[in-house]
């Protein structure tokens, strides 16, 4: 099988490389206008939404070329009048020729990655929408080219042109990051979802299968050698999300009844020499997976599009009704425990974790990928919660603190905004324990479960910013969570409980912290203590048998004795 790397050359660079599936991060500091109309919801989107996206490809492996349309339908905001449209594609990649609707395209001129289109007349809303659908205009973009080539996906992006084990042609996309539009033309913005979905055909070779997200429409032989299959999705789903999967495929099926009480179709497409390997691994672990995390988050978001594993010539990716799986089959990480706390090896990590995307990144969006660890915290704790649903609170306890080790806390989680900029790849490890942490300060795990499943419910189908989500846990705890917050997410220091004693007294404070931070801790030992701590010193006579070397370790802090 392909491996993009070699699995001796994985294991070395894992500590040197983000683990999860999301592309790298860019480290640069210094920003150009192209970044800018990138990352931002500037005066050629912002007043247009996309409607739906209606893409057809046709890939060219012996050229590694691809031609394609795209119909896009897209509603006008209320009182809005433009005449200049920012449309997304990524050099090489080039529009062909495009046409509007109702209201025809001027003219179109190119600035790096970006079209700006210009209408003859325009576009505007003009009066209420007719039985709630907005009025409407479309684009029908004709474009082709020769797409980035990934170099190391998932984390190095791009089109994905490569053999099976049987030397058969075997393609695919990773673009999280790099971003929808290095394939195909769109409005490449998290914060814009279409609201009635996408529909993918592909044309292929009838020798080979083509995968979409969501459910098959139809299949249509070309006779002429080739065959068109459309796939398409009814919930809004994010541009990035939206990819082909092309290779000798055999599908596998089954059900599983969540707790709504629906059916959820469960379909597996893998090589065809991988069937026994797959069935295995996918019947032990995709079932638990959905009874752990419709406990914990409520329903899985897209029952109307179906859940699917694809196997891929990478790690993995939480596309969206379309998970690419590339874990080989195995336990843990490609094989190893993250956490070294040996819960890591109970479970594949990648069917997991991109699961765990499910909710968090396609059901709740963050608008700007600024506020990233939206996506990469809860679904790094979404391990956390199914490693408790199925082995107990104590194993989530050490897998979650095992896998702090690897925290740089280089930079802070959140990003600067506007400028398609993550934050530190400490979203995963980080993030989790930084909710974690908020869990241990609520002390109500009923209240904790009900918080995350109303995230899922009170968010669905939403892309939110970073403050939407604080102030979300702020008013359902009753809790000032701002200062933790502001701590984790905006600065790169841990705090420090710093302490000294006195006799039998014990002062303490906390240290390397922003000077509102007043964080309280939990002792343990024969009884429980509440430490308050604040910027100032703070005295307290501990009861027998409690020390504050005791602290409860699942608060993401340090402990430091001053003379």
């Amino acid at each position: 099988m392909y491996r993009p790397i070699s699995y001796l050359i994985s294991c070395c660079l894992l500590f040197f490389t983000m683990y999860s599936s999301a592309q790298p991060l860019n480290k640069k500091e210094v920003f150009t206008r192209q970044d800018t109309l990138r990352g931002s919801n500037g005066p050629g989107r912002a007043w247009w939404d996309v409607w739906k996206y209606d893409l057809e490809i046709t890939p060219d492996f012996a050229t590694k070329t691809i031609r394609g349309k795209q119909q896009l339908q897209f509603t006008v905001h209320a009182n809005a009048r433009n005449k200049q449209l920012q449309l997304d594609l990524q050099v090489p990649m080039k529009i062909d020729s495009v046409q509007g609707y109702p209201v025809p395209v001027k003219k179109y001129r190119r600035e790096g990655n970006v079209y700006f289109l210009e209408f003859e007349d325009s576009l505007f809303r003009p009066g209420e929408a007719i039985d709630n659908i907005p009025a409407s205009y479309s684009l029908t973009i004709y474009f082709s080219g020769k797409p980035r080539e990934a170099v190391n996906p998932p984390w190095d992006g791009g089109w994905i042109w490569t053999k099976d084990q049987r030397g058969r042609p075997w393609m695919t996309v990773a673009c999280q990051g790099l971003g929808a539009s290095v394939w195909y033309p769109c409005k490449d913005y998290q914060g814009d979802e279409p609201d009635k979905g996408a529909s993918l055909s592909i044309t292929i070779p009838d020798t080979l299968v083509a995968v979409g997200n969501g459910r098959l429409i139809n299949k249509q032989d070309n006779r002429n050698g080739s065959s068109t299959w459309t796939w398409a999705v009814t919930n809004p789903i994010n541009s990035y999300n939206i990819v082909p999967y092309i290779g000798k495929y055999v599908h596998l099926s089954d059900q599983y009844t969540g707790e709504n009480g629906k059916a959820l179709s469960l379909d597996y497409w893998v090589l065809d020499y991988e069937q026994e390997k797959a069935r295995k691994q996918f019947d032990r672990d995709v079932k638990r997976m959905l009874d752990a995390f419709e406990y914990w988050f409520g329903s899985y978001p897209f029952y109307e599009d179906g859940y699917k594993l694809v196997e891929s010539p990478h790690l993995g990716m939480e596309h969206q009704s379309a998970i690419a799986y590339g874990n080989y089959f195995m336990d843990g990480y490609m094989g190893m425990d993250l956490s070294n706390s040996g819960w890591g090896k109970k479970w594949d990590y990648i069917i997991i974790h991109e699961s765990g995307h499910e909710w968090f990144a396609n059901n709740i969006t963050s608008n700007d990928i600024a506020d990233m660890w939206i996506h990469e915290g809860f679904t790094m704790y979404s391990e956390v919660l199914f490693i408790e649903y199925h082995y107990g609170r104590q194993a989530a306890d050490e897998y979650l603190q095992g896998i702090r080790k690897d925290i740089s806390n280089d930079r802070p989680l959140i990003g600067p905004a506007g400028v398609n900029k993550e934050g530190s790849d400490d979203m995963y490890n980080k993030g989790a324990s930084l909710i974690h942490t908020i869990r241990q300060l609520i002390g109500n795990d009923t209240l904790f479960r009900h918080i995350l499943r109303g995230l899922n419910q009170d968010f669905r189908l939403q892309t939110i910013d970073s403050k939407d989500l604080e102030l979300y846990f702020i008013e359902k705890t009753g809790i000032d969570l701002q200062p933790v917050f502001d701590q984790y997410l905006r600065t790169t220091k841990i705090p420090v409980l710093e302490y000294r004693t006195d006799g039998d007294k014990l002062l303490y404070r906390w240290g390397n912290c922003k000077p509102d931070f007043n964080m309280s801790v939990q002792l343990s030992g024969t009884t429980q203590v509440w430490l308050h701590p604040g910027s100032n010193w703070q005295t307290i006579q501990l009861p027998p048998g409690v020390a504050i070397e005791d602290y409860n370790k699942n608060f993401y802090i340090t402990l430091k004795k001053l003379p």
